[in-house]
C-alpha cells in the first residue's frame, strides 16, 4: 500500500472550510493512477471534501477526460501505462489548459521531482504519502487558483504598470493580459507583495513552493526566466537579480 490514510479524520476535514469554485458549484478533480485501490482511495477522500472526482488509470485516457471534464486540479501520477504523466501534462497544457496539476511519483530522486515541476507541474508529492498531506497540497493550489475568490478588501496589486488581481487572477501590464500558470501567478504575487525587497531563493521556495529541495534552487531561477518573458518582454524590466542574494521586483525607469 502507497497511502497513509492513519491521519485523515472526519474531526479535521470538518473543521476546515468547504472549498467550491467561484460560481458555488463543486470543486472538480481528476486523479490519474493506475493502481485502483489508490485511486479508490483518493476519490473517497476528495469526495469527502465536497469535491467532484473523476478517475482515469492511462494517460492518453487521461488527456480526453481532462478535456471533457475541465477539471480544477488534477492529480497525475508519473508512471503510466501507456504515456507517462510529463507527456499527459505537456498534452493539457497544449489545450490551453493551466490547471493545477500535482504529481504523484514512486521516484525519490531530486531531478525527478525538479522535472516534473519545470515541465509544468505546480507539487508533488512522493509515495507513500499520507491522504491529509494531499488534501492539504491540493487545497493549496486551488486557493492560487482562479477556483477560489478571495477575502481581499482591495484585490489588486499594482506596481508601477504592472497590475495583478488576487480575485480574478488576471495580470495586465500597460493594460495587455499576460497569462500565467498557477505557479507563475503565485511567484508574481509574492515578488509583487514586496517591491523593492531583495527576496532569497529560500524565502521564495518557502513561500510559493512550501518546501525547500535540500539545496537546489534551480527551480526558482527557471520561474523566474518563465516570469520575465511573460512581464518583462517588449517593456523596461521589473524583474532583477540581486547577484549573490536574490531576486527584486521594483517600477521600471
Amino acid at each position: 500500500m502507497t497511502i497513509d490514510n492513519s491521519r485523515l479524520s472526519s474531526s479535521s476535514s470538518a473543521a476546515r472550510p468547504r472549498l467550491s469554485r467561484a460560481d458555488g458549484t463543486a470543486v472538480r478533480a481528476l486523479v490519474v493512477d493506475d493502481e485502483p485501490t489508490l485511486t479508490d482511495l483518493l476519490s473517497m477522500a476528495l469526495r469527502y471534501e465536497g469535491w467532484e472526482v473523476k478517475t482515469a488509470s492511462e494517460g492518453r485516457q487521461a488527456v480526453t477526460v481532462a478535456r471533457e471534464f475541465r477539471p480544477d486540479v488534477i492529480v497525475l501520477d508519473v508512471m503510466l501505462p501507456d504515456i507517462d504523466g510529463l507527456q499527459v501534462l505537456q498534452r493539457v497544457r497544449a489545450d490551453g489548459q493551466e490547471t493545477p496539476v500535482l504529481f504523484l511519483t514512486a521516484k525519490d530522486s531530486l531531478d525527478d521531482r525538479i522535472a516534473g515541476l519545470t515541465a509544468g507541474g505546480d507539487d508533488y508529492v512522493t509515495k507513500p504519502f499520507s491522504l491529509e498531506e494531499l488534501v492539504a497540497r491540493l487545497r493549496g493550489l486551488l486557493r492560487r487558483s482562479t477556483v477560489l475568490v478571495t477575502d481581499a478588501v482591495d484585490p489588486e496589486v499594482v506596481v508601477g504598470d504592472l497590475v495583478l488581481n488576487e480575485d480574478s487572477h488576471e495580470v495586465h501590464r500597460a493594460g495587455e493580459p499576460i497569462e500565467l500558470t498557477a505557479t507563475e501567478f503565485e511567484l508574481l504575487r509574492f515578488l509583487m507583495r514586496n517591491p523593492r525587497r531583495v527576496l532569497s531563493k529560500a524565502q521564495i521556495l518557502d513561500r510559493v513552493w512550501s518546501y525547500d529541495f535540500g539545496g537546489r534552487s534551480s527551480v526558482v531561477e527557471i520561474y523566474i526566466s518563465y516570469l520575465r518573458k511573460k512581464v518583462d518582454a517588449g517593456h523596461a524590466p521589473m524583474i532583477h537579480t540581486v547577484r549573490g542574494a536574490g531576486y527584486m521586483l521594483k517600477t521600471a525607469p
